[in-house]
């Protein structure tokens, strides 16, 4: 298809040099287009009101038959004319198991597989591109910084068109520190974290992590064409993709350098940091790998990887999503996600910050106070402490003994009153012991790993640079309070533009700029600056900041202190 496009576009092109003359209106929008030079070809884009967009520029080559399910391959010769003026296109999507008798994830699997969805996502293994948006009017040599985005999505879905970087362009342009804007497509799934020993073998874990890496060279070898500075990186993510920030940071044991410079300066992680994780070949990992083989007609196969390899797109999308999903009774017991290969993540995310093995560049991250409740609406069945701790232990940490999860869950009082939504009181129990399971995973996966997180990095490198925080701006929202995911409506979009919001994109612009959230200089004036100073998060002062929706306020991080004490001490058994 991409062959067909760039015929196409030549076709178009000349094909307009032969016609008659166009009316002038139309010969000045047409060259109004903003045109960049690249190494691999000429990019044209979209001329917006503020901005300008290149979208979908192809940084890998397809990974399709043998290149499935392989490291991605660098695009070394010239496109052509590249069209950036559509969306880019969406990797393969995980978003229910198709094998489930779910009925959510029935309802989910069919809509995914609707020809409307797949073509309004542009889904298609050729999906390895990245996404500019920058002012209107910047050029190359302008040097502005870089604000480097990476999607969540639970590593089992997401897009880079998910999200559009012009409005928090536009917004920061307004405060007067514009920057550029990359977003990277990586594959997610069965075709991005595929686990199991043959995979470990064969070289093939982490597989996203890698094409990350590789759109961050792109952007070291291309963003200064687009009016960028590839030596102001700053590198941001949401849940899976805050997860990706730090293993960005630790991946080669913190080698973060590319033709010997850093790909990055500094990092922010809305919603996530380590994961404490089993490696490729574990036996959850083996478990499935061996699904998706059976369910491939792959199970008598010589190889089975080649095998894999060698199925129709469709048959091996199929096979892949046929293991439990994100929105499932498994929940954040993810079936795919970064695991230690020994090379690429060289061991399990937990050490390699206790070790101190990461790129140590200043950082932001933070949470929102109700992580746990999105994931927690599938399990109406876990409604007293001894199913909620068989819960844990049949999908969860099979490692764990059942006497160490009690421990772990009578942290956690059984009182509707002190689960998530926190500070709702009697309200918000979906069923018996949903507000106690919510607070319990978002605990383990977000909130207390971050304080867990901090405590590492600070102590191994103590002259590493953090600021944190806690978002609590959508109080009062029944049932999720202020849950994961939502901080992308408020800190992305603005789509209410209240004090958190406005604070946070101050507060980002201003880091992106000088590394620090409260310096204002720079740029081309100080509109950037802020209400309040933000500390420092240290291992003596532990200082949060707590954005509501028309106030901040500072707090201690040393809520729930006994589950964070049992998580930190276990932390062997808590591996997913």
């Amino acid at each position: 298809m991409k062959g067909f496009s760039k015929l196409l576009t030549a076709a178009l092109i000349g094909t307009a040099a032969a016609a008659p003359p166009e009316p002038p209106t139309k010969v000045l929008a047409k060259r109004a287009a903003p045109t960049v030079t690249i190494s691999t070809g000429t990019v044209i884009g979209t001329d917006r009101i503020v901005t300008e967009a290149f979208n979908g520029i192809p940084f890998a080559k397809a990974p399709t038959g043998n290149l499935r399910l392989r490291p991605p391959v660098r695009i070394n010769e010239s496109l052509g004319v590249i069209d950036a003026t559509g969306i880019a296109p969406a990797c393969p999507q995980f978003l229910a198991d198709a094998s489930s008798n779910e009925f959510l994830a029935q309802v989910l699997d069919k809509v995914t597989n609707l020809p409307f969805f797949q073509k309004a996502l542009k889904i298609t293994e050729d999906c390895l591109t990245v996404s500019v948006i920058r002012p209107k009017g910047v050029k190359a040599g302008d040097k502005l910084p870089v604000l480097f985005w990476i999607y969540g999505g639970g590593f089992e879905l997401g897009w880079s068109s998910m999200y559009d970087g012009g409005p928090l362009v536009a917004s920061a342009t307004s405060l007067g520190k514009p920057f550029i804007f990359v977003a990277v497509n990586y594959r997610v799934a069965g075709f991005g974290f595929m686990p199991g020993k043959e995979i470990l073998a064969d070289g093939a874990a982490n597989l996203g992590l890698l094409d990350q890496r590789m759109g961050l060279e792109w952007v070291a070898d291309n963003i200064e064409a687009f009016g960028g500075d590839p030596n102001k990186v700053t590198i941001w993510g949401e849940s899976a993709g805050s997860i990706s920030v730090y293993n960005q940071m630790a991946l080669y044991d913190g080698d973060n350098t590319y033709k010997g410079k850093p790909l990055f300066r500094a990092a922010i992680m809305n919603s996530g940091s380590m994961i404490p994780a089993d490696p490729v070949d574990c036996p959850k990992g083996q478990q499935v790998y061996n699904t998706v083989v059976a369910k491939a007609g792959c199970s008598g196969a010589a190889d089975t990887l080649a095998c894999l390899r060698s199925l129709p797109y469709e048959k091996f999308l199929r096979a892949a999503n046929s293991v439990p999903a994100i929105l499932s009774y498994n929940s954040v017991a993810l079936s795919y996600l970064p695991r230690p290969d020994g090379k690429v993540l060289t061991k399990s995310p937990d050490l390699l910050a206790k070790e101190g093995k990461f790129a140590a560049v200043p950082m932001i991250i933070g949470d929102q106070e109700d992580e746990g409740t999105l994931f927690s609406l599938f399990q109406t069945n876990v409604t007293t402490t001894d199913r909620l701790v068989t819960y844990l232990k049949d999908i969860f940490f099979h490692n764990a003994s059942k006497k160490q999860l009690e421990d772990l869950v009578n942290t956690y009082e059984p009182w509707v009153w002190a689960g998530s939504p926190f500070r709702t009181g009697l309200l918000n129990e979906v069923y018996p012991g949903f507000k106690r399971l919510a607070a319990i995973l978002g605990d383990l996966v977000f909130t207390l790993t971050r304080r867990i997180f901090l405590e590492y990095v600070t102590a191994a490198k103590p002259n590493v640079p953090v600021w944190s925080y806690l978002a609590s701006y959508d109080y009062g929202t029944p049932i999720l309070g202020t849950f994961h995911g939502s901080d992308l409506l408020q800190v992305f979009y603005g789509v209410l533009p209240n004090y958190a919001s406005k604070s946070i994109h101050s507060y980002y612009a201003n880091f992106i700029y000088n590394l620090n959230p409260n310096d204002a200089s720079g740029g081309t004036s100080s509109k950037s600056k802020v209400s309040e100073t933000w500390p420092q998060w240290t291992s003596s002062t532990r200082k949060l900041i707590n954005f509501f929706a028309n106030r901040n306020e500072f707090i201690k991080d040393d809520f729930r202190s006994d589950s964070a004490a049992f998580i930190r001490n276990n932390v062997n058994i808590l591996h997913i």
